[in-house]
C-alpha cells in the first residue's frame, strides 16, 4: 500500500514536439511550526500538510477508515548524525574524509534494538498493526480510531485539487518518552493513494525519433533559406552530442572514472537496458562495457505500473539515459541501478537505503522529484536523515533541478523541486551548449527555451522569439535556511525573498548540458506503431541528463583525487566558486543583447515523416523567471565544470 505521494521523473525532456528546524551546525531541516500540545507528548513537526487548512476541512475522517503509515525512526543521536555529515563533507574541517563504513555509521548513529522494540509495542497497544520493521521505519496499518490514539490527533477530510483526502487535524505527537525514538510519521495523509498492484512491467514505450536536417557539430550546418533571426541564418538543431564530446568540453582529460561506482535510482526497471547500452556504446564510440561493470539491484515485485499511476514504461528511457550518460562521461565506472517498485517516495527511498546500507556506490544519482509545493516536512525528514546517513560513508547524491523553469507556467506559482531542495544534496540546473568543430567548447547559456513557428508562407517566424517550452529548475525554498556552503556566494537578492528576513535555500547547485535541442544521443528499444519493436536512437535532454553527466563529471574528479570518495560534495564546489574549475554561465555569452536561437525540424507524430514536419526557431538563454548571470544564478549555479575542474581534485602534493 501506497503512503506517500508520487514522484515524476524531473527533467526528461525529448523535444517540444512530444506533449516531467534549523539547528546550528546542520544544514537546516524543513521549516514548520508545531500546534502547541500538553506536556506528556513530543510533537512531529511538518505531519499536517499546508493543504490541511480550515477553509478546506470537510470534518472528522470516519473512525473506521483504513490508515496506512510509516513511523520513521530517529536512531541514537539524530543531532549528532547531522552535525557529523556536516564536517566530514566540509574541507575546512579536522574530520573532512573521516567517512565512516556502514557498520560503523550504524553502531554510531542507527536505530537500536531497544528503540524498535519500545516504538513497536506502542504502536500494538494503539490498537495498530505492524505491518513490517527494518533499522529505519516501523509501518503499520489500522482505523482512523486507532491513528489518533497513537499520534494524538483526529484524522480530518480535507479539499484539495478539487478531491477529497484525510490528514491530521493538527501536528501528530508520540508520547514524551518516545520522543528521541521517533523521526517522523508519514501516511497520516492520504493525498494521493493508490494501491493498484502488478508483478510484471509492461514492454517497451512507445517510439520517438527526431527529424532532420541536422548538424554533426554546433553550427556545422546552417540554414539557407529560412527567415533569418537575430541577425543572420540560424544553425539547424544537433542530431545529439555523445561522450567524445562531452568529455571534451567538460575536462574529463584522460580520467575515466576507473575504480568509482555510480549508483543510479529510478522506478521500475528497463527490460532491454543491457542490450540497449551495450550497442549504444558500440554505435556511438564509447568504450565497451566490461562484465559486470553495468549491474542492477530490483526488488521483489512492481506496484503502481499503469500508465494513470506511475507510467511504469514512460521510465524506461529515463534509466536509458541515466546509463548510457554515465557510461558516456565516465566509462570505467562502475555503475549501479536501484530500481524503485513504483514512483512514490517511500519506494524511491527504500532504494536509497539500500545504496546507503550496503554502500553499493559513491555517486548517487537522481533525475526525478516533485515541487517543493507539494512536499510535507514529515517526507523531507525522512530524505534528509538518508542523505546524512549517506553523508557520513562518504557517499554523494546527485539531483536534477527540474524542467519547468520557476515552476509558474505548469503549477501556477513559483516553487524549487523536491528533494533537489535539500541542503543536503547536490542540485544540478542546466545549459544549452555550443560543442563546436574538433569538439572545441565555443559557450553555454542557462537552458530556457522559446519556441517561435515557421508561418504558413514561410516569411516569418510567427510571435517571434515564442512561448517558453522548458527550462533549468530553480529558486529560492521556502522550507529550508540557508547552509553554511551558500555564505557569502549566493547574493541576498536570491537567497532573501518573499519577506523573509534570513537567507534560505537556493537552487541549483552546478549545471550542465540540459536542453533538448542541445541534447544528448541515447538508444533504445521501442514500440513503433508499425508494430515492430527495436533498437533506435534520438536526442533527448533536460536536467535528466544534467544530473548523470555531473555524476559522470565526479567519478572524474573522485579519480584524479586518487580514489578517495568525495562524499557530499557542496562544500567542496562552492570552495572553487569563482575560480577557472567553472565556465561562468550566462544567457548572452556573445554578448548582451546578441540573441543565439537553432532551428528544429520535428516530425508531427514524433517517429516519421507520413504525418509531416514542423519547423520551429529555438531561443535560448530565457528561462522563465530566472536568469543566469555573472557569478551564481539560481539557472547554473556556480557554472559548468570547465577544463580546470577534473583537476582541481588532485591533491595539491601532486599539482
Amino acid at each position: 500500500m501506497r503512503t506517500s505521494r508520487s514522484r515524476a521523473r524531473a527533467g526528461l525532456s525529448l523535444t517540444a514536439a512530444l506533449p516531467l528546524v534549523a539547528g546550528a551546525l546542520t544544514l537546516g531541516m524543513p521549516a514548520a511550526h508545531a500546534d502547541s500540545g500538553p506536556h506528556d507528548r513530543h510533537a512531529l513537526v511538518g505531519t499536517k500538510p499546508q493543504w490541511a487548512t480550515d477553509q478546506a476541512d470537510r470534518g472528522t475522517t470516519a473512525a473506521s477508515n483504513n490508515v496506512t503509515a510509516r513511523v520513521y525512526l530517529a536512531g541514537r543521536d539524530a543531532k549528532g548524525l547531522a552535525d557529523y555529515a556536516r564536517s566530514v563533507s566540509d574541507p575546512k574541517s579536522a574530520s573532512y574524509g573521516k567517512y565512516l563504513t556502514p557498520k560503523q555509521a550504524k553502531e554510531r548513529f542507527g536505530t537500536t534494538k531497544a528503540q524498535i522494540a519500545e516504538v513497536t509495542a506502542w504502536l500494538k497497544s494503539s490498537g495498530l498493526e505492524v505491518t513490517g520493521t527494518n533499522d529505519h521505519y516501523v509501518t503499520v496499518t489500522g482505523d482512523a480510531a486507532a491513528a489518533k490514539k497513537a499520534f494524538g490527533t483526529e484524522l480530518h477530510n480535507y479539499v484539495k485539487d478539487g478531491k477529497t483526502y484525510h490528514a491530521p487535524a493538527k501536528t501528530a505527537s508520540v508520547p514524551a518518552g518516545l520522543g528521541n525514538a521517533v523521526l517522523t510519521v508519514v501516511g497520516l495523509n492520504n493525498a494521493p493513494r493508490l494501491a493498484h498492484r502488478n508483478d510484471t512491467l509492461p514492454g517497451p514505450g512507445a517510439g520517438f525519433r527526431n527529424a532532420g536536417p541536422f548538424s554533426t557539430y554546433y553550427g556545422s550546418k546552417v540554414n539557407t533559406d529560412l527567415p533569418s533571426a537575430y541577425g543572420g541564418q540560424a544553425p539547424y538543431a544537433i542530431k545529439g552530442y555523445t561522450g567524445k564530446q562531452l568529455r571534451a568540453v567538460y575536462g574529463a582529460k584522460n580520467y575515466t572514472g576507473k575504480n568509482v561506482t555510480i549508483a543510479i535510482t529510478d522506478a521500475f526497471a528497463s527490460p532491454t537496458i543491457a542490450k540497449d547500452a551495450a550497442e549504444y556504446a558500440k554505435r556511438n564510440g564509447d568504450k565497451a562495457y566490461r562484465k559486470g561493470q553495468l549491474s542492477q539491484v530490483l526488488p521483489s515485485d512492481w506496484s503502481h505500473t499503469a500508465p494513470n499511476e506511475c507510467d511504469a514504461s514512460g521510465w524506461y528511457g529515463e534509466e536509458t539515459l541515466d546509463v548510457e550518460a554515465v557510461h558516456a562521461v565516465a566509462p570505467d565506472a562502475g555503475i549501479v541501478y536501484v530500481g524503485g517498485k513504483s514512483c512514490m517516495d517511500d519506494d524511491l527511498i527504500d532504494s536509497l537505503h539500500k545504496v546507503v546500507d550496503n554502500r553499493l556506490a559513491d555517486i548517487v544519482s537522481n533525475s526525478w522529484g516533485d515541487v517543493e509545493a507539494n512536499e510535507s516536512p514529515d517526507v523531507a525528514a525522512a530524505y534528509d536523515q538518508l542523505f546524512q546517513q549517506g553523508a557520513v560513508e562518504g557517499i554523494g547524491f546527485y539531483f536534477s533541478s527540474g524542467d519547468d523553469g520557476d515552476n509558474t507556467a505548469k503549477h501556477g506559482a513559483k516553487t524549487v523541486d523536491s528533494p533537489a531542495n535539500s541542503p543536503w544534496v547536490t542540485t544540478v540546473g542546466g545549459t544549452s551548449l555550443a560543442v563546436g568543430k574538433g569538439d572545441k567548447y565555443l559557450w553555454e547559456t542557462g537552458w530556457g527555451t522559446h519556441k517561435a513557428p515557421l508561418s504558413k508562407d514561410g516569411q516569418n517566424w510567427d510571435n517571434f522569439p515564442g512561448t517558453f517550452t522548458g527550462g533549468a529548475g530553480g529558486g529560492t525554498s521556502t522550507i529550508y535556511d540557508q547552509p553554511f556552503y551558500q555564505r557569502n556566494v549566493v547574493p541576498d537578492a536570491l537567497s532573501k525573498i518573499n519577506g523573509t528576513a534570513k537567507p534560505m535555500r537556493v537552487v541549483p547547485d552546478i549545471a550542465a548540458v540540459a536542453d533538448s535541442t542541445t541534447g544528448f544521443l541515447v538508444g533504445q528499444t521501442q514500440s513503433f506503431s508499425d508494430g515492430t519493436v527495436k533498437y533506435d536512437e534520438y536526442r533527448i535532454g533536460g536536467t535528466s541528463l544534467a544530473a548523470p553527466v555531473i555524476a559522470g563529471v565526479q567519478a572524474l574528479a573522485q579519480q584524479a583525487r586518487g580514489g578517495a570518495p568525495i562524499g557530499f560534495a557542496n562544500p567542496g564546489i562552492y570552495d572553487r566558486f569563482g575560480t577557472s574549475a567553472y565556465h561562468d554561465v550566462t544567457d548572452h555569452p556573445l554578448g548582451q543583447g546578441q540573441g543565439i536561437a537553432n532551428v528544429r525540424v520535428d516530425f508531427v507524430n514524433g517517429v516519421d515523416a507520413k504525418g509531416g514536419t514542423v519547423t520551429s526557431l529555438r531561443s535560448f538563454g530565457g528561462d522563465s523567471s530566472l536568469s543566469a548571470g555573472v557569478g551564481y544564478d539560481n539557472v547554473t549555479g556556480v557554472g559548468s565544470p570547465a577544463d580546470n575542474y577534473v583537476t582541481s581534485y588532485i591533491p595539491r602534493s601532486r599539482h
